[in-house]
C-alpha cells in the first residue's frame, strides 16, 4: 500500500498551483482603450490651367513644283545651240533661249511665203482694178432703155473673189512660215529650274522629240493627306489656313511658312484620306531654299479655342476626372472632351483653373475618400474601443 507521504504530496502540489493560479487571476488589469488608425491614400496632385488652345492638324507630303513642262520640238533640225544654263539643276529666266534649231530653211520658207504674198496682193490690186472699170463702164451704159442686167462674170466678181483668196492663203503661208521659224527657238515660259535634259548640241530633232523638263520657281506645291475626322478641327475645311511646313536639311531642323489654297475635293480611294493642297511662295528664294522633291511634316492651323484645359487622356475614364477638394477628398468631374491628340486630351467644360487633378493611381476610388498630399501627416487617428474584457 502506498504510504500516506505518496497520497497526500500530489494533492499538495495540485492544491498550491490551483493557489497561484487564482491569485494571478485576480491581479489581472482590464485591457486599456487603444486607439484604431487608419491610413489615407498618398496622391500627387497638378492644378488645372485654363488657356487659349489653337488646334493643329498634322499632315506630311512632297514638295512639287505648282507647274510643270516638257519641252519638246515642234519643227525638225539640227541643234546648233543649247544655253549654258540648260543643264539639270540651271535656272532659267522667263524668255531665255534654251535650245536654238537650225533656221535656215525656216528662213527660206519665209522668204518664199513673202514672196507668194507680194505677188498675191499684186494680182488682188490689179483684178480690184478691172472690177472697177467693168463697173464704171456697166454705170455709163445703164441709161439705155434696152439694157440688160449685167453677169457676175461681167463685173469680174468670181475673178476678184477668187484674188482675194489667194492673197488670203499667201497671209497664211506667211503667217505659217513665221510661226516655224520662231519654234526653232526654244525658250523658257517662266523662271525655272532645270530638271531634264534630254538634247545635245548637233543632234537631229523632229517633232515630238523632247528636249528637257522644267519645273516653275514662283510656287511650291504640297499635298496634304487629312483624315476625315481631322476636318472638323479646321475653320473653312482648312481652305486659308497658315501651314508651317518643317525638314531636315543639312543635320539642321527648317521651317517654311504657307497656305492652304484648295481641296482636291475627292476622297483617295486607298488611304480614304482627303488631299488639301499648300502653296509655298518663291521656295528658292527663302534663306533655306525649299527644294522640289523634298519630304515634309505641315501643322495646319486650326480653330481657337477659349478657356479650355489640356490634360494627360489616362486620367480621364469614361468621360470623368478624379479631382481633390479643399478638404482633401476624392471627387469625380464630367467633362466635354473636343479631341484627343498625342496622348492629350483638349477639354472645354467641367474643369476650373486651380483645380487640383489627381495624377496618381489609386486602388478603389470612391466619391468622398480621404485622401493625404506629401505635406500631410501618414495617419488620421480615429478613437474606438478595440477590446473587450476576456
Amino acid at each position: 500500500m502506498a504510504s500516506k507521504k505518496q497520497i497526500f504530496l500530489p494533492i499538495g502540489v495540485l492544491v498550491i498551483a490551483g493557489g497561484l493560479f487564482v491569485a494571478l487571476s485576480a491581479m489581472k488589469k482590464p485591457p486599456q482603450q487603444k486607439q484604431q488608425e487608419t491610413v489615407a491614400p498618398l496622391v500627387e496632385v497638378t492644378p488645372v490651367r485654363l488657356t487659349d488652345v489653337t488646334m493643329k492638324v498634322n499632315s506630311y507630303g512632297e514638295v512639287m513644283a505648282q507647274e510643270q513642262t516638257e519641252l519638246v520640238a515642234q519643227v525638225s533640225g539640227q541643234v546648233v545651240s543649247i544655253s549654258e544654263h540648260f543643264v539639270k539643276g540651271g535656272f532659267v529666266k522667263e524668255g531665255d533661249v534654251l535650245v536654238r534649231i537650225d533656221p535656215n530653211d525656216y528662213e527660206a520658207a519665209l522668204i518664199e511665203a513673202q514672196a507668194g504674198l507680194a505677188q498675191a496682193q499684186s494680182a488682188l490690186e490689179i483684178e480690184q482694178a478691172q472690177a472697177h472699170v467693168a463697173k464704171t463702164e456697166w454705170q455709163r451704159i445703164k441709161d439705155n432703155a434696152n439694157a440688160v442686167i449685167p453677169s457676175e462674170l461681167y463685173l469680174r466678181k468670181p475673178q476678184l473673189a477668187e484674188k482675194l483668196a489667194k492673197f488670203k492663203a499667201a497671209q497664211a503661208q506667211v503667217k505659217r512660215a513665221n510661226r516655224n521659224l520662231e519654234r526653232t527657238y526654244i525658250k523658257a515660259p517662266y523662271d525655272a529650274l532645270v530638271t531634264a535634259k534630254k538634247v545635245s548640241l548637233g543632234s537631229v530633232v523632229n517633232p515630238g522629240n523632247m528636249l528637257g523638263q522644267i519645273d516653275a520657281i514662283s510656287i511650291a506645291k504640297v499635298r496634304l493627306p487629312v483624315a476625315n475626322h481631322d476636318l472638323q478641327y479646321l475653320v473653312d475645311g482648312g481652305i486659308g489656313a497658315d501651314v508651317a511646313l518643317t525638314s531636315e536639311v543639312a543635320g539642321k531642323v527648317r521651317t517654311w511658312h504657307g497656305k492652304i489654297v484648295r481641296n482636291e475635293g475627292v476622297v483617295d480611294k486607298r488611304s480614304r484620306m482627303t488631299y488639301l493642297v499648300a502653296y509655298v511662295d518663291s521656295p528658292y528664294e527663302q534663306s533655306e531654299p525649299l527644294r522640289f522633291g523634298a519630304y515634309t511634316n505641315a501643322s495646319i492651323t486650326g480653330k481657337h479655342v477659349t478657356n479650355a484645359a489640356i490634360v494627360p487622356s489616362y486620367l480621364i475614364r469614361d468621360d470623368r476626372i478624379a479631382l481633390i477638394d479643399d478638404e482633401i477628398k476624392l471627387t469625380f468631374s464630367s467633362l466635354e472632351v473636343i479631341r484627343e491628340q498625342d496622348g492629350m486630351s483638349y477639354v472645354t467644360h467641367g474643369l476650373d483653373d486651380g483645380q487640383q487633378i489627381i495624377t496618381s493611381a489609386l486602388d478603389y476610388p470612391t466619391q468622398g475618400m480621404q485622401l493625404r498630399l506629401d505635406d500631410e501627416p501618414a495617419q488620421t487617428p480615429m478613437t474606438q474601443l478595440a477590446l473587450k474584457e476576456d
